[in-house]
């Protein structure tokens, strides 16, 4: 079995998804650590400190605005009884010009006391506080002129699209327009249209009824299927929509919404590459691959994600990516360091991994950015090359 234990019901639910099938058969779920909260730690009062986002790297300043989205064609999994599968989707694009439109919010204050709650560190971290994140997005500011790459992201399980936030807007600040994916009942608590919340169903499903994750990541792929039908076809659902090139398409994802990835690209050709930061793969590909599209897995240098290492899903992977492909590990990273959870554990005064959040947003931004400006852009990006000076954390496995 491995070292890893249930510090809360509710985290082994937020993480129970960064581990393959293969190690869930000693007990209920086994999950990577959380962080636990520092004894004394005091919250952080609102009124005094607003927490931000690192300031993005790119040339762009940044808009943003929300899409709720219905699929009325599919019933959903978790609730069949609902109107739909409903999506909320967030949208991160190159902005015009700074200071156009108004300050966008982080999340909402519901979501994020639902996800501050359950992963146990709500005294430490209020959702108000947390919800009141400074951002760097302009809600509805008018788009640059051209045309622009779209890389639709996919969160962890339990955790919101906004929980990929400095990657969207660091993308963003590139040149990217990108879609961040909140799936129904899959997440701790998703706002959406009439003042409702839809919660966790999913968590439930999966720890007490027996229910595949691989449900998890085939869902996934139609809801991407149906974003990108939405944004790019010929009604598409937001107004700026003309800014978006569809010859040029990425996905990436943290734990499972990364294995969701791979599954997306199998069932849609218009997904052009592909990050899976730090998740099990769930469902193997199919007998063609990936159809020499390439795909960048990116994870933890310990005993979960080197090569041979517990969470085996990334062993048996490997071979059947048929295009460009890298593995590469980050030293001091755990599942966690790939989203918006060491931003939050810095701001708030938690203790966090040996990977300094500073480090770990860095290097977040830099590979995941360096992958699609190679993949969708064609530009050269040594960092993909091998390790670097830059970044020493970085190693690159099966080279």
């Amino acid at each position: 079995m491995t070292r890893f234990i249930r510090a809360a019901a509710a985290a082994v639910l937020a993480c129970s998804l960064a581990l393959p099938a293969a190690l869930a058969t000693a007990g209920p779920s086994v999950a990577a650590p959380v962080t636990a909260v520092a004894p004394g730690v005091a919250p952080v009062a609102p009124d005094t400190a607003r927490p931000a986002l690192p300031a993005p790297t790119g040339p762009y300043a940044i808009g943003r605005t929300v899409l709720p989205l219905v699929d009325r064609s599919r019933t959903d999994p978790w609730v069949p009884t609902a109107a739909g599968r409903e999506l909320m989707v967030t949208l991160h694009y190159p902005a015009a010009r700074a200071g156009d439109g108004r300050p966008a919010p982080y999340a909402t204050g519901e979501e994020a006391r639902l996800l501050t709650e359950a992963l146990g560190i709500g005294s430490a971290v209020p959702g108000d506080a947390l919800a009141g994140m400074r951002t760097h997005g302009r809600t509805d500011a008018r788009p640059a002129p051209g045309r622009h790459p779209l890389v639709l992201l996919s969160p962890g399980f339990g955790g919101s699209r906004w929980t990929l936030s400095h990657l969207a807007e660091d993308l963003a600040s590139r040149g990217y327009v990108v879609a961040s994916v909140d799936h129904a009942y899959e997440s701790y608590g998703i706002s959406v249209p009439g003042g409702r919340t839809l919660t966790c169903v999913a968590c439930t499903a999966l720890d007490e009824g027996g229910v595949h994750a691989s449900v998890v990541t085939s869902t996934r792929a139609a809801d991407m299927r149906f974003v990108l039908d939405r944004l790019t076809g010929p009604r598409p659902a937001w107004r700026h929509a003309r800014v978006i090139d569809a010859r040029r398409v990425g996905m990436a994802g943290h734990s499972i919404g990364g294995a969701s990835a791979a599954t997306a690209m199998a069932a849609d050709a218009r997904i052009d590459a592909g990050v899976n930061m730090d998740g099990a793969f769930w469902e193997d590909l199919p007998a063609d691959g990936l159809r020499g599209r390439p795909f960048m897995m990116l994870g933890t240098h310990d005993g979960m994600h080197l090569p041979g290492g517990q969470d085996t899903s990334w062993d048996r992977m490997w071979p059947m990516l048929d295009g460009w492909k890298r593995w590469v590990t980050v030293a001091g990273a755990e599942h966690f360091t790939f989203s918006d959870y060491p931003v939050i554990q810095s701001r708030f005064g938690l203790p966090g991994p040996a990977l300094p959040a500073d480090r770990a947003v860095a290097v977040t931004r830099t590979y995941v950015a360096a992958f699609f400006d190679r993949h969708l852009r064609g530009l050269a990006r040594p960092a993909l090359d091998g390790p670097t000076q830059e970044n020493p954390e970085v190693h690159f496995q099966h080279r």
